[in-house]
């Protein structure tokens, strides 16, 4: 990978930091009960032998030293090393988890402390520093949110307070399992002077930021005239693109070459260049070609004469109803075109930029993609709004893998009988949507809609798992529609309720708006807040986050 286009990934991976993702998994114990004794004056000489040894161990316990040496103040809040490093431990596994296919590409090795790699030769910084610089940003985005939830008078929602309570006395139970007492497990994650009590202060901010941003986010409102106006300029954005297409790469064309005693072979720069003009010449014979179809289109790249050989035929890559900032970058400009119609075809230039050792950037053309363009969907539909009944099958097995749960065919037919028999006890009834809903209220195992009767309204392309999404969206979908769908959950009755106010182009548009208008409210509060750095010695800077 060039230098450039690590720089430019490493961008990505960053904009990723400015929204962290509520943990849902932690709960707290119940507050100590600090126990007074009063000695008599015979024990007065043994009460000030104790709190001299308490005395000599407080100031040499790297727990208490952690717990009075302020990290970082936060607008009128000091921050100890043991707060900060609840968001220096939860970032470093956060971007292991989501980032760790990255990782090598940058030269971070997660079987070796943090602080023993550096990240900037210049600077001499390593990717310890690197973490508590972002744990930092982190906590100032929190604790912005949090102070702007305050001042509007909003707190943490009952609901989301429970779940965080429960999840500290799962904690605990772990912490038996263990044999330890809860303080010693969360210790052994965030290191000295962690507490449940405090950890669970930490976990109810950061929940609370989040409930507050979206909270925020339901109180924008616009109108049609707002809609046209982020339309206007933008429409093609706010389409779904079909299209296909095969890279022909200049490598497949490279003759000659100079081979060197380990097996290396390299081209010359005329040789290079030839391989290039071939390349270009295969793009655009099999642009020029005439395809009824796709399967046209596949045969001719089968036919060429780089894939005479190929042990299965190669083919396009299909890219199905993608929205436009999905559509491949290289490609998007002359898919999205507003002229395009179906069958268009044409080839388009890969580029690789390389940043020279003077920091100027060099451009290499190293292939063509060749791009049929299938379709382009503008979204003009409403979203749909649907009532079901969830039959769940009995038993099952849990795959280790991936966490689902695994059916045999007998459970599922078993399933899709009771369902069936649902359906027909509909139907043999009243056969309407009340009734309908009567009866999801009462058998539909679904605990989002048991309560509406089974109701979702508003939804949208993709909402839902992809046989129930594919019933809604259906063509010719009508009110009063009924039918059996299987998901993973199980199966589901459905009943088609009607269709929705809202159409999907409008609720992409309305979309682009709230986020644009969040991201800014979100960064002016964030920007406002001050942030002055103190001592981080005790931040868990030697951090190991997987064995060798």
């Amino acid at each position: 990978m060039s230098a450039s286009s690590k720089k430019k990934l490493r961008k990505e991976l960053n904009a990723a930091k400015m929204t962290e993702r509520q943990l849902a998994e932690q709960k707290e114990a119940k507050k100590l009960k600090l126990l007074t004794i009063c000695f008599v004056a015979v024990l007065a000489l043994i009460l000030v032998v104790a709190i001299t040894f308490t005395a000599v161990k407080y100031f040499t316990n790297p727990a208490v030293q952690a717990k009075n040496t302020v990290a970082v103040t936060i607008g009128d809040n000091e921050l100890d090393n043991v707060e900060l490093n609840y968001y220096f431990v939860d970032y470093a596994y956060e971007y292991a988890n989501n980032y760790g296919a990255y990782a090598s590409m940058f030269g971070l090795d997660f079987t070796k402390s943090l602080s023993s790699q550096i990240v900037n030769e210049e600077t001499g910084a390593t990717w310890a520093d690197e973490f508590i610089t972002s744990a930092i940003q982190n906590a100032k985005s929190v604790y912005a949110v949090c102070a702007e939830a305050e001042a509007n008078g909003y707190s943490l929602s009952q609901e989301t307070a429970d779940q965080i309570d429960a999840s500290m006395e799962d904690i605990k139970l772990s912490a038996q399992m263990q044999q330890m007492d809860a303080d010693s497990f969360i210790q052994a994650y965030y290191g000295p002077g962690a507490t449940l009590k405090s950890y669970k202060e930490y976990q109810k901010m950061r929940a609370l930021s989040q409930e507050y941003i979206a909270h925020y986010t339901e109180t924008l409102e616009y109108d049609e005239a707002d809609l046209r106006a982020a339309e206007e300029g933008k429409d093609v954005e706010f389409n779904n693109y079909s299209y296909n297409y095969y890279y022909v790469n200049a490598s497949k064309f490279l003759t000659g070459g100079t081979t060197d005693e380990e097996g290396n072979t390299t081209y010359s720069e005329v040789e290079q260049a030839a391989a290039l003009a071939a390349a270009e010449e295969a793009a655009k014979a099999l642009a020029e070609g005439e395809y009824a179809s796709v399967e046209d289109f596949d045969a001719a790249i089968a036919a060429m004469e780089i894939n005479a050989e190929a042990e299965t035929p190669a083919k396009s890559t299909a890219f199905d109803n993608y929205a436009y900032k999905n559509v491949f970058t290289t490609v998007r400009e002359w898919v999205t075109d507003s002229s395009r119609k179906a069958g268009d075809i044409d080839y388009v230039e890969n580029i690789s930029v390389t940043t020279n050792d003077d920091g100027t950037e060099t451009q290499t053309v190293t292939g063509y993609y060749v791009v049929y363009f299938v379709d382009c969907e503008d979204n003009n539909f409403p979203l749909a709004n649907v009532r079901h009944i969830l039959v769940k099958p009995e038993g099952g097995t849990v795959d280790s893998n991936t966490g689902m749960t695994i059916y045999t065919e007998e459970e599922l037919a078993a399933a899709k009988a009771e369902a069936e028999i649902l359906l027909k006890k509909w139907q043999d009834g009243e056969a309407t949507e009340n009734s309908f809903a009567d009866l999801a209220t009462e058998y539909t195992e679904d605990p989002g809609s048991q309560e509406t009767g089974g109701l979702y309204t508003d939804v949208y392309p993709g909402q839902m798992v992809d046989t129930f999404n594919d019933w809604c969206f259906a063509e010719g979908r009508k009110v009063g529609d009924t039918g059996l769908v299987e998901t993973s959950y199980g199966y589901h009755i459905m009943y088609y309720s009607g269709h929705s106010e809202i159409i999907y182009r409008d609720y992409l548009i309305e979309g682009s708006l709230v986020n644009a208008d969040t991201e800014a409210w979100y960064n002016a509060l964030v920007e406002a807040m001050t942030v002055t750095e103190g001592d981080t010695k005790y931040i868990l800077r030697d951090l190991v986050m997987s064995a060798g």
